[in-house]
């Protein structure tokens, strides 16, 4: 997979109006099953590492491209925000659940222009999420689909800890 192409795929796709405004995002780095991305200067600066599932099920849905998010955007004073990409629109008024070991962590759905989304509501649990991450090994995302059968996504957490902090030091 071309993963520069991928970053701008995903960049457009969640933040469209920042990416286009201000170019391609620029892959910083690549660790382990992780990736780093910036995009923009200035106030205007974003900052992010995503992943893909290792396997998704079910296996034979079809599906566009599917990723897991961390963004910081300094200029907005946002640090750390995990978002969902599932690859579908999600059930009307569905909730996603992110679980790492035993942590359980709920986001709330967003369906735009036939895209589906999750953000959580809490930054105190986006904080307690993106720690629980970095001390596990894999993890896993369930969501509903707006047709068909309820999704569950498996990532490796190999390298996340090293692509956070490639993100860090680019987006201060």
């Amino acid at each position: 997979m071309n993963y520069c192409g991928l970053g701008l795929g995903l960049g457009l796709a969640m933040v469209a109006s920042t990416v286009l405004a201000q170019g391609k995002p620029e892959l910083l780095g690549s660790y382990r099953d992780w990736f780093a991305y910036a995009v923009g200067k200035g106030a205007e600066r974003q900052c992010y590492v995503l992943s893909e599932p290792k396997q998704k099920e079910p296996a034979a849905m079809k599906r566009d491209e599917v990723f897991f998010l961390i963004s910081t955007w300094p200029g907005k004073k946002v640090t750390d925000e995990p978002s969902i990409v599932p690859g579908y629109s999600y059930k009307e008024g569905s909730k996603v659940q992110v679980q790492v070991g035993a942590d359980k962590f709920d986001f709330f759905t967003k369906n735009d222009g036939g895209t589906g989304g999750a953000w959580m509501d809490d930054p105190a649990q986006e904080r307690r999420l993106v720690d629980a991450l970095k001390r596990g090994a894999a993890f896993s995302i369930t969501g509903i689909p707006e047709k068909g059968a309820m999704t569950r996504d498996n990532y490796s957490l190999s390298g996340i800890s090293a692509a956070l902090q490639r993100i860090v030091a680019a987006c201060k």
